[in-house]
């Protein structure tokens, strides 16, 4: 676990880095009009993989060994390194200016301050009590490595995250939002494959399928969500999109018991065209009220807060559900431990109603993110982006 735990932090600093360049060629190749369908482009081909890979790694690690999960990658990365070397090029920059210092001492910061405050999370309610020293060790430690990373920041040349991505309404409204859209994402995919499973009694298969409906509806209504924005704006298409969304996840908690596979297939289906409606225009906005040389730095605030966001999520909600089930069965209950239990076909009907309420717990908490986010955008945001002319 040591080992898989360092490749993953290699792995995200990787991806980290992909992930925001080529959201930031996207923008800097393509005009503002055509950058919606440049990113529905892009949404689908998330889609996609979304679908294949979960798929794809299951049927290698139970037919072929856990360990072809990672080798699998090898040749896919060699083709993206292919296309980019004899697509992608670029004009010579001019290197005579000072070198770009990079934040290590920041970067170090945040590393460790997510990581005490993702183990207080995590922990607190299973390997200790939350009112106890640990507890409040780990969250002071945690407070005061804010505070570290605020002074870090104020005083690096050139930080992470600059001041001025906070100081402009337009952007800490589309960051916040997009914090809280990772925030709710994480009900959806990691605590509705096991509902499917052990409440509705579905196939692993199967409960892939109920998860994965929602990317199909996504990218279909991100490509069309520029007609809507050209009519009414980003600001108001996006909370029209995470208004829908936040009525479907307080949908799901109403669901009968135990209910079929078709309704919550029919609400991912609906919460894809809701996410699809609200991240779209954000990015793009955002994108736009920004130059050349800030769209870069604009780009990577929006992604980092919402992967952020993904990660206290799993965290926050996790410590839901397993509180939940503590309360409901008793003793030291996680929602682990229950799973592993219902796979051997040992758990009580008791057991099955108690993950119920617990996974119903952590929608409910997705639909309060969501309305963060709603009222994020209705308070920070402008009614109109301040959208620059396309160089």
């Amino acid at each position: 676990m040591g080992a898989l735990i360092a490749f993953r932090i290699i792995q995200g600093l990787g991806g980290g880095a992909l992930q925001g360049t080529v959201q930031t060629l996207a923008a800097d190749l393509y005009p503002l009009e055509q950058r919606p369908k440049i990113q529905a482009k892009l949404s689908t081909v998330w889609a996609t993989a979304a679908v294949a890979g979960p798929a794809v790694g299951g049927v290698l690690a139970a037919y072929a060994g856990w360990r072809w999960i990672f080798l699998v990658n090898l040749p896919v990365g060699a083709v993206a390194m292919w296309l980019l070397a004899r697509h992608l090029h670029e004009p010579q920059r001019d290197t005579s200016g000072p070198r770009p210092r990079i934040d290590w001492a920041g970067a170090l910061a945040v590393f460790a301050c997510g990581g005490v405050l993702l183990t207080a999370l995590v922990q607190g309610g299973v390997a200790w009590p939350w009112l106890s020293w640990p507890s409040t060790a780990f969250f002071g430690t945690g407070l005061a490595l804010v505070f570290l990373v605020v002074v870090i920041e104020r005083r690096a040349a050139e930080p992470i995250i600059p001041g001025w991505v906070w100081r402009r309404p337009t952007i800490a409204a589309v960051n916040l939002a997009l914090g809280a859209l990772g925030l709710l994402m994480v009900a959806p995919t990691v605590f509705l494959p096991t509902y499917a499973q052990s409440v509705l009694g579905l196939a692993p298969i199967a409960a892939g399928f109920v998860l994965s409906v929602w990317t199909l509806s996504w990218p279909v209504s991100a490509a069309l969500s520029q007609h809507v924005y050209r009519r009414i704006g980003f600001r108001n298409t996006a909370m029209l999109g995470i208004g829908a969304a936040t009525l479907i996840l307080l949908a799901f908690p109403f669901l009968p018991y135990p209910g079929s596979a078709w309704q919550p297939t029919l609400l991912m289906l609906l919460l894809g065209g809701a996410l699809g409606l609200f991240q779209l225009p954000l990015i793009v906005g955002v994108q736009s009220t920004v130059g050349w040389s800030e769209r870069g730095t604009a780009t990577a605030s929006v992604l980092f807060c919402r992967q952020t966001g993904q990660t206290i999520g799993a965290a926050l909600f996790g410590a839901v559900a397993n509180g939940v089930l503590a309360s409901r069965l008793g003793g030291a209950s996680d929602l682990d431990s229950v799973t592993r239990a219902l796979g051997t076909g040992a758990a009580p009907e008791a057991t099955r109603r108690a993950i119920a309420e617990a996974v119903h717990a952590v929608y409910f908490g997705a639909a309060g993110a969501a309305a963060l986010a709603f009222v994020a955008l209705l308070v920070l945001a402008p009614r109109r982006f301040p959208v620059l002319d396309s160089p």
